[in-house]
């Protein structure tokens, strides 16, 4: 069993520009260990501000009344009793105390020796000991200490080994390391103290973070630390999801990790940090799923040729098969299924050739497009255009309300109205609200609002936007492309009122 240490909270905070408020600490930390069952979670550094220090009581002051003290950390320094007390007021019980992991460091950056150094740790878990708090050791910048000064490394070692030290924390502090080196540096270090708990912590500045944990383990570490989506410093940490499921699934290893958890929670974490998940992100991802070209689909018909073992439902997830370009009838036949749609051959040909006209476009064709794209195919009563734009007209004023005065026609009926807003398209959206509610028709609700522009574009460049609406616990996304930025919305708009 591989223990899992999330520093989201700590070292992932230190990501440029991500700052946790104390409730979402606290909500984070919930998530964590009792969502996700990770071991512990080491949720910020001593002495950072006051701020700093209510958030960490209030998280302690949760996990004392729930059972889960003992898997919160806190980041401290050998600095007395600084430290230790900072901790101790907050209601917090374990030090995860940063040493010199390296003689450069405590040379040139304590201006001490390694004696000076070991005996100044020693005191400071003396007395974590008296004030009932447990201790476990950073060596930081272990690999640079390892690469350059390996004998300093254990002279630190075997002065703390009979210390009441818990775990031996080996961090890869620049990223410099490399999976090979990782090997051989936790082979060592196991192979010395068999006897000690080891934990690795990676840097991910070379996007080895993960190959370097994989090597960690396989070298014999017992504990490994992660953030979620790989927040972290510079480039970021070992992201949990991606370490998990290569633990998992590459080294046959148990983790006490919930996965079908990892989706809900990187996307609150997503939601607090502010920095988006990239959509080729491994696992967490919004495209990791996604199957493209059509052979892939076909090949997933005939006896799941080119599925691999990560498979979504794992993760809370499912599979989707896009539609574009690349499409063949395999994966427009994979999201009529999902639909519940049939088409004849000679309707499935002409549908086909829509979207690949669409994906040469470069417009995003999503599987809530078909039922729109099969009726502008068919031109059918049964699924036309029921709600469309007659006309409207939009003014901009400077230090002014927009206006907007439309008339949109419903099952053949015209209808009007006008309103003002912050905005073109607010004022826009409100004035058919208007519309709808006096008809007594619901409405979605937006949920995300997203326009591109083609790199290098001019000001006459069309504009792609991506709106996504929930309508009563069902999520659309519709898509609009036109020159200018309003028009492509209401585009959107229109094709979510046809589709509801």
């Amino acid at each position: 069993m591989i223990e899992i240490l999330d520093t989201t909270l700590r070292d992932g905070e230190q990501t440029s520009g991500v700052s946790f408020a104390a409730q979402e600490k606290l909500g984070i930390a919930r998530l964590l260990l009792e969502e996700l069952h990770v071991d512990r979670v080491e949720i910020a550094s001593a002495r950072v501000s006051d701020g700093e220090f209510e958030a960490v009581r209030k998280v302690a002051q949760w996990a004392q009344a729930n059972g889960h003290i003992d898997r919160v950390e806190v980041l401290g320094f050998v600095d007395g009793r600084t430290s230790l007390e900072w901790i101790h007021r907050a209601g917090c019980r374990v030090l995860n105390l940063l040493c010199k992991g390296s003689l450069k460091h405590c040379l040139k950056q304590l201006k001490k020796t390694p004696e000076q150094h070991l005996d100044d740790i020693r005191r400071t878990v003396a007395a974590a000991c008296d004030l009932g708090i447990a201790v476990n050791v950073y060596l930081e910048d272990w690999s640079s200490g390892m690469r350059d000064s390996e004998e300093y490394v254990y002279i630190l070692v075997d002065g703390l080994r009979h210390e009441p030290v818990r775990r031996f924390m080996i961090p890869d502090t620049l990223g410099v390391l490399h999976p090979e080196q990782t090997f051989d540096y936790c082979s060592r270090m196991t192979g010395r103290y068999p006897d000690l708990h080891f934990d690795f912590h990676a840097h991910n500045d070379y996007d080895l973070a993960v190959a370097n944990t994989f090597e960690a383990v396989r070298a014999g570490v017992q504990g490994v630390h992660v953030t979620v989506n790989g927040l972290g410093e510079r480039a970021g940490n070992a992201p949990l999801a991606s370490v998990v499921a290569v633990l998992h699934d590459q080294l046959k290893v148990h983790t006490r990790i919930r996965e079908e958890r990892i989706n809900a929670v990187s996307r609150v974490v997503e939601s607090y940090s502010g920095v988006r998940i990239p959509a080729n992100k491994p696992v967490v991802g919004e495209n990791v799923f996604t199957q493209v070209a059509g052979v892939h689909a076909d090949g997933d018909n005939k006896d799941k040729l080119y599925f691999n073992p990560l498979l979504p439902e794992r993760f809370g997830r499912e599979r989707q098969y896009a539609l574009g370009k690349t499409s063949g009838r395999a994966n427009i036949l994979k999201n009529l299924q999902h639909l519940g749609l049939d088409l004849d051959d000679a309707t499935m040909s002409k549908v086909t050739a829509r979207i690949i006209e669409l994906g040469d476009k470069k417009e995003i064709v999503t599987q809530d497009d078909l039922p729109y794209i099969i009726s502008d195919v068919l031109k059918s009563e049964q699924v036309g255009q029921k709600v469309r734009v007659i006309n409207y007209s939009l003014s901009l004023s400077k230090g002014m309300k927009s206006l907007a005065n439309i008339a949109i026609e419903v099952d053949g009926v015209e209808y009007q109205d006008a309103s003002s807003g912050d905005g073109q398209y607010d004022a826009f959206m409100k004035a058919l609200w208007k519309i709808y509610d006096r008809l007594g028709r619901p409405h979605p609700v937006l949920l995300d609002y997203n326009v591109s522009i083609p790199p290098g574009g001019r000001t006459d460049a069309l504009v792609h936007t991506i709106i996504t609406w929930d309508m009563d616990g069902r999520v659309l996304k519709t898509s609009g492309l036109d020159a200018d930025q309003v028009e492509s919305a209401i585009k959107a708009t229109f094709k979510m009122l046809n589709m509801i």
